[in-house]
């Protein structure tokens, strides 16, 4: 799990190394090399039995949804790093759990705790702040943080594990790629074709630097407490924050700094509260019945 968001953290990184590449072809190769690997690992592995769930049309529009929508947050972070917007993107993992919160609020009828209202406040008011003194709506940040939130909200409903999913995902979204990949090279307009080999060889590179993390992420999600993944999950936008202020130089001045702590508490008190709950949860199941 922690392999994971270390990735995910250093990731604008790789994004930097392809500068040369639109944010749009970047994406594109994401899709392909993403589709070619996930193909191979099934391969090897022989599991191809969800393939039957896959003429269900709930399964079709389930996963089509969730393709569009994990299109949209790579596409925003990786135009976000082509900008010089790392730090904005980095705000909108700090936001997301708050976002799933509320989507399960709304669309699960979930019922929030006293300390999870409680922390949502200073969350609120960070995001506020930013819109108040950048004089616009942090919408970058809020972005990424809602498609990848509804991403979630798809996915963990949907009825196939997360190398299936990722892997059906991944070949509905190929079709496209791959016609504006030939579309561009019959054009000029590919950057990859025009590049040499050891670009190309980081290009394809795409394909695990994208599947590697989500897979790691599956396999840590069976293994730690609930509790745990919760607070790792910030080890991926606290570096990315860090990547774009002593990296790439990007500002981080006191409009920032004051934003950013007011999400920084309200994710304290939401962790605390979490690993709080759990650890009563624990207890209560253990102790004897009367």
């Amino acid at each position: 799990m922690f392999a994971s968001y270390l990735l995910w953290g250093i990731f604008p990184l790789y994004i930097r190394a392809l500068a040369r590449l639109r944010p749009i072809e970047i994406l594109v190769h994401r899709m392909l090399w993403s589709a070619a690997l996930l193909v191979v690992l099934l391969a090897l592995s022989g599991r191809w039995g969800w393939l039957r769930k896959v003429r269900q049309r709930r399964v079709w529009l389930t996963f089509s949804a969730s393709a569009f929508l994990l299109s949209c947050n790579w596409f925003l972070f990786m135009w976000a790093v082509d900008r010089g917007r790392v730090v904005d993107a980095s705000l909108g993992y700090f936001i997301n759990p708050f976002v799933s919160v509320l989507l399960g609020v709304v669309l699960l009828r979930e019922r929030l705790r006293r300390w999870q209202i409680v922390a949502l406040a200073p969350a609120a008011l960070g995001v506020l702040w930013l819109a108040v003194q950048t004089g616009h709506v942090p919408w970058i940040g809020l972005g990424l943080a809602l498609s990848f939130g509804l991403y979630g909200f798809l996915r963990k409903t949907a009825p196939l594990g997360a190398l299936e999913g990722l892997t059906l995902e991944t070949l509905l979204l190929s079709p496209l790629a791959l016609a504006l990949f030939i579309f561009w090279w019959a054009t000029g307009q590919n950057g990859f074709a025009a590049a040499g080999g050891g670009f190309r060889l980081l290009v394809m590179a795409a394909g695990p630097v994208t599947a590697v993390p989500l897979l790691l992420f599956a396999a840590g999600a069976r293994r730690i407490p609930l509790s745990l993944a919760g607070i790792l999950q910030y080890v991926g936008p606290s570096l990315q924050l860090l990547v774009g202020v002593l990296v790439f130089g990007e500002p981080f001045g006191r409009v920032r700094m004051v934003g950013f702590g007011l999400v920084w508490m309200a994710l304290a008190l939401f962790s605390l509260e979490a690993v709080w709950f759990a650890r009563r949860h624990d207890s209560r199941s253990r102790s004897p019945s009367t």
